[in-house]
């Protein structure tokens, strides 16, 4: 029998009651996964994603379980997480609050990418590789105008080559439109961007990663 309308939950009451019920019927559970999105706010709580080739989970890790992590947590890490499943509340979000993280070996994605680098070496792909300008006169830097790795990157930038000319180009770096757009604008480069090989530089970053070029030709 359905229940009647003058019986239904609010919003409010409903996500209590299924946060009640994860959080009793799952309780502490291990999780493996590869880490996605890393986020460290001021707070000095961890924000991140669990992920595998077929799901994803939010987690967050608070400042006083993180105080004693030793496991480095970046972007493409394999690692086993203790934590209790349950759900926050104001926006329903199904997630994992985080008691424990040990590295679980290398990720997929990055040992995936590691394999085709080996790949495209045999093929002979990077024979006409050019050794990077140290430092760069200029740097050409391609990532998210909005991300935590660009702030990391001009951070660094700033303390070891304060006169070095950055220039920031936008272009998207997570989805399936990031590659495309990333190989577009590099090509936009190439046709338009008087680049010296022996002195300027691209950078393809995003959180956890980053690809470093001289401007020869792609």
């Amino acid at each position: 029998m359905k229940p009647a309308a003058k019986d239904a939950f609010s919003v409010s009451e409903l996500n209590l009651k299924a946060r009640k019920a994860l959080e009793r019927d799952m309780g502490e559970v291990w999780v493996e996964g590869e880490l996605s999105n890393v986020s460290r706010p001021a707070s000095g709580h961890v924000y991140f994603t669990l992920k595998d080739d077929r799901a994803q989970v939010r987690c967050a890790l608070f400042r006083k379980q993180a105080r004693f992590i030793a496991t480095p947590m970046r972007d493409g890490d394999q690692v086993k997480l203790r934590a209790r499943v349950s759900l926050f509340e104001p926006r329903g979000d199904y997630q994992l609050i985080v008691e424990a993280v040990q590295a679980a070996g290398l990720g997929e994605l990055l040992a995936a990418f590691e394999r085709l680098k080996t790949a495209l070496d045999a093929e002979g792909v990077f024979a006409n590789a050019r050794p990077l300008p140290y430092p760069p006169r200029r740097l050409m830097i391609l990532s998210s105008a909005t991300g935590a790795a660009i702030r990391d990157v001009l951070a660094v930038v700033g303390a070891r080559w304060p006169l070095v000319e950055v220039t920031l180009i936008p272009v998207p770096v997570q989805g399936s439109d990031a590659a495309p757009a990333m190989i577009a604008t590099l090509g936009l480069l190439n046709r338009q961007t008087r680049l010296d090989p022996e002195r300027d530089a691209v950078l393809i970053t995003r959180g956890g990663r980053c690809l470093l070029y001289t401007s020869r030709r792609f």
